[in-house]
């Protein structure tokens, strides 16, 4: 998982080798779309997005930054843009949720927390959980994971320091999909 926070801080050389390696490999769009200008963070053009997703099985992205790269307000057509170049299955998180694009199949999940207090690291732990349930689950089934765990961070600040019953609990009642627990 190459979760970087600004553009330069991995190479496309490291995503060569890395992808050289046979692994599954996840990227973050938020460190290739992001570039410090003085003590300004600003989102510039990626001359390297098609031959880097090209390399990359999974994509993570929000939406400003899936509208910035790919020029596009419909996140559906967001995630079909970055597919075309490569990555098999696409994570892409909005406002109420995260639509998964894998395989030619949409997967849409709300996300449910019961406050917000805490939206600090929410793609951090949404790609992580994804990518982390996608070694022994399908996308939709991973999806539902990555979007109640996000769920519950969003709810305190911090790092997650929820239990495993807890976000089973949160499946169960809200994704009404009893067949991951």
């Amino acid at each position: 998982m190459i979760g970087s926070s600004l553009r330069g801080e991995v190479g496309k050389d490291v995503i060569c080798k890395l992808k050289n390696k046979n692994v599954l490999l996840a990227a973050d769009m938020q460190g290739f779309v992001r570039v410090l200008r003085g003590v300004e963070l600003k989102y510039e053009p990626w001359d390297e997005m098609q031959s880097t997703l090209a390399q990359v099985d999974i994509v993570k992205s929000d939406a400003v930054e899936a509208e910035f790269l790919t020029r596009e307000t419909d996140i559906y057509k967001a995630a079909k843009f970055y597919a075309d170049m490569g990555p098999q299955e696409i994570v892409l998180t909005h406002k109420d949720g995260l639509l998964i694009y894998a395989h030619g199949k949409f997967h849409e999940m709300s996300f449910y927390p019961a406050r917000l207090d805490g939206r600090s690291g929410r793609g951090d732990t949404c790609v992580g959980t994804y990518v982390a349930k996608r070694l022994s689950l399908e996308p939709r089934e991973a999806g539902i994971w990555a979007a109640a765990v996000t769920s519950l961070i969003m709810e305190n600040l911090g790092p997650f320091k929820r239990s495993t019953h807890e976000v089973e609990a949160l499946i169960h009642a809200k994704y009404n999909h009893g067949s991951i627990l």
